[in-house]
């Protein structure tokens, strides 16, 4: 299985960090440089930054945050929320990220994340699959887009697929029936992707206790364990989850 990783999330609104249920009920947690610094001193192994309403208003990335973000860490940093273009890609990383998420635009356009992988290699570019639940799709997952507010009439495990051929570098796949909630991931969709793509899966959406972040890995098959409300309201610490995968016999480093 490998080496499991940890990657806090700030989600980003308004130059803050915050976090909601179900993308929706936004809560301030907090400074974004602040988190960030915390956060690699507490152990994390990247950091994603994510603006969430960027694709809903129509709105690029703020590149700031992401210098003033990158300019405190040395841990990868995947900045997500807005990339349309591979001109928003390159500012991306000109100002300090060392990997894009891209999500609605790839689904406009997938040739997209054929073009951005040619020119700035796959292992910088992270497709998300944001899905809901629908028993009419094969995988029993819609793919939904704009911050999980439009479904679009396609699998999202089929899209998963398409999205390795294409040459994208990893999988961050959200349900929207999960975030926020801290219930847990959504294992089922989660496992689903990994089985689906031979590509480091990233489980988002929902991690609430330390028996979710272990499930993640085993039940999820995920190499990489994304959370937000639970690191951010300091419900549970970095280096205690990592404590508690090791203890259950996961590698991780400490």
């Amino acid at each position: 299985m490998g080496i499991v990783k940890i990657m806090p999330c700030l989600d980003m609104k308004n130059g803050r960090v915050v976090k909601g249920i179900h993308f929706v009920e936004l809560k301030d947690a907090g400074d974004p440089v602040e988190n960030a610094a915390y956060y690699q001193k507490e152990g994390a192994d990247e950091l994603a930054m994510l603006d969430i309403a960027a694709t809903v208003e129509n709105r690029k990335t703020r590149l700031e945050w992401v210098k003033n973000v990158s300019a405190v860490i040395d841990i990868p940093l995947t900045v997500g929320g807005g990339i349309a273009t591979l001109e928003d890609i390159e500012m991306v990383l000109e100002a300090g990220a060392d990997k894009i998420s891209m999500n609605s635009a790839a689904v406009r356009d997938p040739d997209l994340v054929k073009r951005a992988t040619a020119r700035f290699g796959a292992e910088k570019v992270i497709v998300a699959v944001d899905a809901r639940r629908n028993m009419e799709m094969p995988s029993g997952f819609e793919l939904v887009v704009s911050g999980g507010t439009k479904p679009v009439g396609k699998d999202a495990v089929a899209w998963a697929k398409q999205c390795q051929e294409l040459g994208a570098g990893a999988i961050l796949p959200t349900s929207m029936d999960g975030d926020g909630t801290q219930a847990g991931y959504d294992l089922e969709f989660t496992r689903a992707i990994s089985d689906a793509v031979d590509l480091p899966v990233i489980a988002s959406g929902g991690a609430g206790s330390l028996e979710h972040f272990y499930d993640g890995a085993v039940k999820g098959g995920a190499q990489i364990l994304l959370a937000a409300s639970v690191f951010h309201y300091r419900i549970l610490g970095i280096r205690q989850v990592k404590e508690y995968l090791r203890e259950k016999g996961l590698q991780v480093n400490l």
